[in-house]
């Protein structure tokens, strides 16, 4: 007998913060089987990085819109490449801009998913009782925890902590993270999050408001809200998509 059919329920939230500039971007698209979310945040510091979010949330969305399943890593590698050139091209007065992406691409006939990230937005999977970062941070943070140099209490306060190593739009060769795929499960979750969300919310937070929510809306909702409260006068950019994997009833 065959497996149930799956579906995904999704939701998505983005806010400004303590900013005046929401550079954070946001895209969920729905073309049946072929379903795909990205989540681009501008870096902080450069000339327009609202901007360069938007020009690579277009040009992921040109460049996977039209895809033919299965995915595949290549696929999805190139539209994340072709986004990076696009950014560059997009300079204006050869100011630099730069931008984080995380994008995931499920595929519901299949039951398989894969994703690809450069920078420090996050991709979360949360299976059962079990949280866990798919992605690891581009920052030269990550790459002194990675040595040793740091351990984890240290780098979570680190002041230097959001300092990028790689993003969309740099000048120096560019190596996009691509997952080959990956299978499903009936109830997996998964959270794309900008720093300024994952960084507020924490992974405890992110655990328990999934399993009191009934809903992708109402999980983003409690984390927002906990954000909110916190009253941060530093508070970046918080942007999230969120994502139920289900059996079709």
């Amino acid at each position: 007998m065959p497996a149930p059919a799956l579906c995904l329920r999704t939701a998505a939230c983005t806010e400004p913060g303590a900013r005046t500039v929401n550079e954070d971007v946001l895209l969920v698209h729905d073309n049946g089987p072929a379903w795909f979310a990205v989540l681009a945040d501008g870096a902080g510091g450069h000339a327009d990085g609202q901007r360069a979010a938007r020009c690579a949330v277009a040009s992921l969305q040109a460049g996977l819109a039209d895809a033919t399943l299965p995915w595949r890593p290549e696929t999805l590698t190139g539209a994340v490449l072709a986004a990076h050139a696009q950014v560059r091209r997009d300079r204006q007065g050869g100011a630099p801009m730069h931008t984080t992406v995380v994008a995931l691409c499920i595929d519901l006939q299949r039951g398989c998913a894969l994703w690809s990230h450069v920078g420090d937005s996050r991709l979360y999977r949360l299976r059962g009782a079990r949280i866990e970062q798919v992605t690891r941070d581009d920052t030269l943070v990550q790459g002194l925890l990675d040595a040793g140099v740091l351990t984890p209490e240290q780098a979570g306060s680190h002041p230097h902590r959001h300092h990028l190593a790689a993003a969309l739009g740099i000048d120096e060769e560019l190596r996009p993270h691509t997952t080959a795929p990956q299978p499903l499960a009936d109830g997996d979750a998964f959270l794309l999050a900008s720093d300024g969300w994952w960084a507020s919310a924490g992974d405890a937070l992110i655990a328990a408001s999934l399993h009191a929510a009934d809903s992708p809306a109402a999980w983003l909702d409690a984390m927002r809200a906990a954000i909110l409260a916190q009253e941060r006068e530093d508070q970046d950019n918080f942007s999230a998509v969120a994502v139920w994997v289900g059996n079709a009833s």
